[in-house]
């Protein structure tokens, strides 16, 4: 427990923000021993001692082996102290539901994976959510919840953690999944789109604090995240890089959304599935024509192994896909200029047939300069990557946003995190 006597944390002073750094240095790993946190911070060597002290205290950090000598007596290294809380990360799409636990490390502890179609509304999703997380719980360190990080598949106020009229998302539009959450788990939660998270786990995963990337995921619905000198761009209500609902030049086709000719409408996940079984029903033969007859469902991820394999009429679709997702990046491209373009999700799970049209059609409308040193990748795919990249949100939010806020008491509580918010 803190000895909240020894500091002032009415306001942030002088004393409160150098302990603050200390705590994150050690945290990310930036400085390790004492001596590396004087010659960070230009802190005295007197005050470093106290500081680390202070943190120790308070059981944020802790001593950890000696580290090598420099010709005196070996520093002692400093550890700080993920294992005194949990991270829960709950990552819905379209039609599955994936939860994990991480510490606050953001090392993903244990995981669970369901199919799921998130149209059947909130209620049933985020219950049969939680009842995954409680036997994720059960299984993993018995320490408290620190945060709680929610991705969906459609737009969402940051602010307030609510969708705002999610396309694929029926009966979710307002609805405050925060709280569902907060009152639950008795910890602080932010909500975000999908996409956002595994911007921020390729920031992670690549180890680019700095990053200036673009995540373009192409699953049964297309969003983009967003990242600038790597800090998130969600604009100014987060509904930054929805690029799924841009007008597709000549196209009249009805969007989920109400309106006509969006992106996602001609290239989604969704739309080939709704041309592949058009495609099977005019007469087409071959795996996917096969793959019906047995009895199976088409999906996006069927398409993409079709196309791998051969099969004239996927590879098609996939080919029209990347096309016109590649005409709608290379404007990302020459407005933000990144350094890197990432894509994923079920349709470029093709491959270099969906990768090769994305970069063509990039290279060939964006400018000279914003593509001189541009990487275009596919992603990792690996099925945790939106679990790491919710818990690298929440640490974020936690130790670079409202640390000031809450540390003083030694963990985050609801109320500590958002009454005092605006």
């Amino acid at each position: 427990m803190a000895k909240q006597s020894t500091l002032r944390f009415g306001a942030q002073t002088d004393e409160v923000t150098s302990l603050l750094r200390v705590v994150n240095l050690v945290r990310t790993h930036e400085a390790s021993t004492r001596p590396e946190i004087g010659r960070v911070t230009g802190l005295g060597r007197g005050v470093v001692t106290q500081r680390v002290d202070q943190a120790i205290e308070m059981g944020f950090l802790e001593d950890g082996e000696f580290g090598p000598s420099s010709g005196g007596r070996a520093p002692r290294t400093l550890r700080f102290r993920s294992d005194r809380g949990r991270i829960i990360v709950c990552a819905l799409g379209a039609l599955h539901i994936h939860v994990g636990v991480t510490l606050l490390d953001g090392d993903v502890l244990d995981a669970e994976h369901r199919a799921w179609d998130i149209s059947r509304g909130p209620a049933e999703t985020l219950d049969t959510a939680m009842g995954m997380i409680d036997e994720l719980l059960a299984r993993t360190p018995d320490v408290p919840v620190w945060g709680v990080a929610v991705g969906v598949p459609g737009p969402v106020d940051f602010g307030t953690g609510r969708p705002v009229a999610p396309p694929i998302m029926p009966g979710w539009n307002g609805f405050d999944v925060r709280r569902k959450f907060a009152q639950r788990y008795e910890a602080p939660v932010w909500v975000d789109n999908d996409v956002n998270l595994l911007a921020l786990n390729e920031r992670a995963r690549r180890r680019d604090e700095h990053a200036d990337l673009i995540y373009c995921k192409i699953g049964t619905g297309i969003g983009a995240g967003l990242l600038s000198q790597g800090r998130l761009h969600r604009g100014a209500n987060g509904a930054a890089g929805d690029i799924g609902h841009v007008r597709v030049r000549d196209s009249d086709v009805p969007c989920r959304c109400g309106k006509t000719g969006c992106l996602e409408a001609v290239a989604g996940g969704w739309a080939l599935v709704r041309d592949a079984e058009q495609a099977v029903a005019d007469g087409s033969t071959g795996h996917l024509a096969r793959w019906v007859s047995e009895g199976n469902a088409l999906t996006p991820e069927a398409i993409s192994r079709a196309a791998e394999d051969g099969d004239a009429v996927a590879i098609s679709l996939v080919q029209r896909s990347a096309r016109v997702v590649g005409e709608s990046i290379a404007a990302l491209v020459n407005m933000f200029n990144p350094a890197t373009i990432v894509v994923g999700g079920a349709v470029p799970s093709a491959g270099e047939i969906f990768l090769a049209e994305v970069r063509q059609r990039v290279y060939e409308l964006s400018l000279p300069l914003a593509t001189r040193d541009l990487t275009i990748a596919q992603s990792v795919d690996d099925a945790r990557e939106p679990l790491r990249g919710g818990a690298e949100m929440v640490r974020e939010q936690l130790f670079d946003v409202t640390f000031p806020r809450w540390f003083a008491a030694g963990r985050p509580t609801v109320g500590g995190i958002f009454v005092d918010a605006a």
